[in-house]
C-alpha cells in the first residue's frame, strides 16, 4: 500500500509513475485520494479544535464549582455536552474518511522503480542476458508429458480422477526427484545464510491483506470461506506475514528467510498450449527466499538474490535467460522484478521458473513492519522475495533437456540427494 503523505507531496510524479504499470485509473484515483484526504484533514482539525475546547471548558466548570458559580457552571456543562456530541459526530465522520482512503489505497498499485521499462504485455519485457548452452537434443527426443507417461513418474491422468487437472501425482523416481530438488534448494540457500521456517499452508485473511493477495489476487486464490482461510499460492505470504505488526531491530538487517512449501493458485483463465503437463499447475511445490532489509540497501540484497538463484541453475546445468519485466507485465505490489526462464528444447520455448522482486515499503506499509533508524525515529523497512526454485517448470526443463536414448540423466549436483543417476 501506498503511503498517503509521499503521494499527496507527489502528486503529479505518482501519476506518472502509475502510468508506466498501465495503471489507467491513475489520475482519476489519486485526485479523489488527495480529495478525501483533505477532507479527512479538515474533519481532524475539526476534532483537535472540539477536544482542545472541551479541555478548557472542563477546567472553567471546575473553577466555577470553587467559586460558587453554579449557573455558570451549569452553562458551560450544557456547552461540554453539546461539544461532545459534536465530536462524535465529527469521530464518526473521520472514521469514514479514513477507511474510504483505505480502500482506495488497496485499489492502487506499487509504483514501479525508475529502471522499469515501459511497456504493456510479456512481448515488452528486456532479456538482460542470457547463460548457457542450449542443448541439442536426439532425434527421438519428446517433450516432457510424453516422457513422464513413459518413464511412469508423473501421472496426470490419476491426479485429475483423484482431484481434477492441474493435480499430478508423482510416483517413483518422479517422487524421489521432487523430494531431492526440494532438499538441495534449502539446503543451498541455507548454506547462502537464509533461515529456514516451516509455514502454515494456510492463511487468515489479514495475512493475504497484508502482503497484497487481497483484494488484487482474489480470484485466484482457493478460499475456506466457513474459516475465513486462504490456501498460500505462495510461502512468500506466511513468511513475510512472521513480521507483522513489528518493529525489527536495525542491526539485525538483512534478515532472510526461506521455506518449502506447497502452494495452490486457482490460475483462473488459463488455457492452450502452456497449460500442458508440468507447464501449469493448481498445486504445485516450491521453496521461496524472502528478506527483510534497510531501504538504503535492498537493491544490494535483490542482486545477492538474483545470484542465488543464478546458482542454483548453474548447477543444476540449465540454460537461462533473465529478464526486467516491463510495468504492464508486473505484479500489483512489485516495484521491481526479474524473472528466470529456462530454454526446454522439446517444447521449443522458455519457461518461466522464478521471480526475484522488490517490494520496497508498499507490503511493510500493510504489514505495519518497520524499524527504528539511527535517530531513534520509526521507518517503513523494505520487503524482497524470490522463487529459489518453482519446482514444475524446473522439473520440465531437467526431463527434457536431459533425455538420451538410454534415460534422463540426472544433473550431478543433484544426484547425491535422488540417489540415482539415471531415470530409466
Amino acid at each position: 500500500m501506498l503511503e498517503i503523505n509521499k503521494i499527496r507531496l507527489n502528486k503529479e510524479k505518482v501519476i506518472e509513475l502509475l502510468r508506466v504499470k498501465n495503471f489507467k485509473a491513475a489520475e482519476e484515483k489519486i485526485n479523489n485520494l488527495i480529495d478525501l484526504d483533505e477532507k479527512k484533514r479538515q474533519v481532524q482539525k475539526q476534532l483537535e479544535d472540539i477536544k482542545a475546547e472541551l479541555n478548557v471548558k472542563s477546567k472553567e466548570i471546575g473553577q466555577y464549582m470553587k467559586d460558587g458559580s453554579k449557573e455558570m457552571a451549569e452553562k458551560a456543562k450544557t456547552e461540554v455536552a453539546n461539544l461532545k456530541e459534536n465530536s462524535k459526530d465529527l469521530e464518526k465522520e473521520l472514521s469514514e474518511k479514513e477507511q474510504e482512503i483505505e480502500g482506495l489505497l488497496l485499489s492502487i498499485p506499487n509504483l514501479p522503480h525508475s529502471s522499469v521499462p515501459k511497456g504493456k504485455t510479456a512481448e515488452d519485457n528486456i532479456v538482460e542476458y542470457i547463460d548457457g548452452k542450449i542443448p541439442k537434443l536426439w532425434e527421438g527426443a519428446t517433450p516432457h508429458w510424453d516422457l513422464c507417461a513413459k518413464y511412469d513418474i508423473v501421472d496426470f491422468e490419476l491426479g485429475n480422477k483423484i482431484t481434477g487437472s492441474g493435480f499430478p501425482v508423482y510416483k517413483g523416481k518422479g517422487a524421489k526427484l521432487q523430494r531431492a530438488l526440494i532438499n538441495f534448494f534449502l539446503d543451498e540457500a541455507v548454506n547462502s545464510g537464509f533461515a529456514e521456517v516451516q509455514p502454515p499452508l494456510m492463511v487468515n485473511e489479514a495475512s493475504a491483506m497484508a502482503t497484497g493477495q487481497l483484494p488484487d489476487k482474489e480470484g485466484q486464490m482457493y478460499a475456506i470461506p466457513l474459516d475465513g482461510f486462504y490456501m498460500i499460492p505462495t510461502a512468500e505470504v506466511p513468511i513475510t506475514n512472521i513480521f507483522r505488526d513489528v518493529i525489527v531491530s536495525e542491526k539485525d538487517f538483512p534478515i532472510c528467510k526461506t521455506a518449502y512449501s506447497q502452494c495452490f493458485r486457482r490460475e483462473a483463465g488459463s488455457y492452450g498450449k502452456d497449460v500442458r503437463g508440468l507447464n501449469r499447475l493448481h498445486q504445485f511445490d516450491k521453496v521461496e527466499i524472502v528478506c527483510i532489509d534497510h531501504p538504503d540497501h535492498s537493491y544490494e540484497q535483490l542482486e545477492i538474490m538474483k545470484k542465488h538463484v543464478e546458482t542454483l541453475l548453474h548447477k543444476l546445468e540449465l540454460p537461462f535467460r533473465v529478464l526486467r519485466l516491463c510495468g504492464g507485465d508486473m505484479s500489483f505490489t512489485s516495484a521491481l522484478t526479474f524473472d528466470f526462464e529456462t530454454y526446454s528444447v522439446a517444447q521449443d520455448r522458455w519457461l518461466e521458473v522464478s521471480s526475484v522482486s522488490n517490494f520496497e515499503t508498499f507490503q511493510s506499509n500493510r504489514l505495519k513492519l518497520r524499524f527504528k533508524n539511527q535517530e531513534g525515529k520509526t521507518q517503513l523497512a523494505h520487503t524482497l522475495n524470490g522463487s529459489a526454485l518453482a519446482l514444475p517448470r524446473i522439473v520440465a526443463s531437467l526431463l527434457e533437456n536431459n533425455q538420451t536414448p538410454e534415460g534422463i540423466k540426472i544433473p550431478k549436483a543433484l544426484i547425491p540427494y535422488t540417489g540415482f543417476e539415471i531415470i530409466d
